[in-house]
């Protein structure tokens, strides 16, 4: 039976990243040793390296004057080196879920934090709209896509403050102004590449303009000047991403993927809108998530939320079950999520329905 992968994070990748990964693991680069032995410094790795941080240049159309860098411990070190390296007299933040409010904590670690606004009154359900943003800021930062809840911000913001973002988990779904924001970071998990590493994207001269003394790991100025490579860099997920960048040049870049992805987010959510047992969580369909599709029972059919699941488990769904915050079931349809798969789960949810 065909399985379909819906889980959030880590998440499903493309069969050409995991294929040629398998295969650099047995044999890189024609070494006849594997990527998990060679050392990062090897021109063969290197060149890896290179090309992967060339390769995000190119998708997102990165201007002059950033730098990409690959760096381990995930999204969440980037939540404290982020403000260790911006944050001189305040910054702004929009907390719009579980990973906002925790890069919120440990922003409030090195300075004043200002919430601009927040959803978390009705469990993260929308965007926040018409606030306002302190003119003073050193910078305003968002969670472009919230897996937990979700909901997603699909523009680039131009609030007369320098942005800052965790595009964690739609990175490379859709082309981005990149000349608008300070930083774009990432963990690699959702929709790149395996755990492990963290992408960033970082404006040159925003750095070097705080008081403080950093840690040279803290520093991005530190792995700028040595390509990613002060100290060794996951080399298997930033292999794998590689891969994944391929893989998205093949598809047609990022307003290609950007339109298949609208495609495909509409087949489960005009599903749920349309079958009498279920409903969205999030009411407003202009801050529904193209990756995170997240829906509960109605509550006519709550008691019947287990057998769906099973349902559903039975006919190769995997990974649907909601997040504990919410509940109910989360789709994640991610750039590798093939439409097949989506069909096949709003096609479980029509015969279900069909059962009464």
């Amino acid at each position: 039976m065909k399985k379909h992968n819906f889980y959030a994070g880590p998440s499903i990748l493309p069969q050409y990243t995991i294929k040629n990964t398998a295969e650099a693991v047995l044999n890189f680069a024609g070494t006849g040793l594997s990527l998990m032995e060679v050392s990062h410094r090897s021109k063969e790795f290197v060149a890896v390296m290179d090309e992967a941080q060339a390769l995000v240049k190119e998708l997102l159309d990165v201007p002059a004057g950033y730098h990409v860098l690959f760096l381990g411990g995930g999204a969440s070190s980037q939540f404290f080196m982020l403000p260790y390296n911006l944050l001189q007299n305040k910054a702004a933040y929009l907390n719009t879920g579980t990973w906002a409010a925790k890069a919120i904590k440990e922003a409030k670690l090195v300075g004043e934090v200002v919430e601009v606004a927040s959803s978390k009154d009705s469990n993260y359900n929308y965007i926040p709209k018409g606030y306002e943003v302190p003119a003073d800021a050193d910078y305003f930062h968002i969670t472009t896509n919230n897996t937990i809840f979700g909901t997603q911000i699909k523009e680039d913001l131009d609030l007369g403050v320098r942005l800052v973002a965790d595009m964690s988990s739609d990175i490379f779904s859709r082309p981005v102004d990149v000349s608008k924001y300070d930083v774009i970071y990432g963990g690699a998990q959702k929709n790149l590449a395996p755990s492990g590493v963290a992408f960033v994207i970082v404006r040159e001269d925003a750095l070097g303009k705080v008081e403080r003394t950093l840690p040279s790991m803290v520093d991005y100025r530190t792995h700028i000047d040595k390509g990613s490579m002060f100290n060794t860099p996951p080399c298997v997920p930033v292999y794998a991403a590689l891969q994944t960048l391929k893989w998205l040049k093949e598809k047609g870049g990022l307003a290609a993927m950007e339109k298949i992805n609208i495609e495909k987010a509409a087949v489960l959510y005009d599903e749920i809108d349309r079958n009498k047992m279920f409903v969205p969580t999030v009411p407003n369909e202009a801050d529904r998530s193209l990756m995170n599709v997240c829906f509960v029972m109605s509550d006519e059919y709550k008691e019947l939320e287990k057998d769906f699941f099973t349902f559903a488990t039975e006919r190769g769904m995997v990974g649907i079950k909601g997040h504990r915050s919410v509940g109910g079931f989360r789709a994640s349809t991610y750039n590798a999520m093939p439409k097949e798969s989506i069909q096949a789960l709003a096609d479980a949810m029509k015969e279900f329905e069909a059962k009464l």
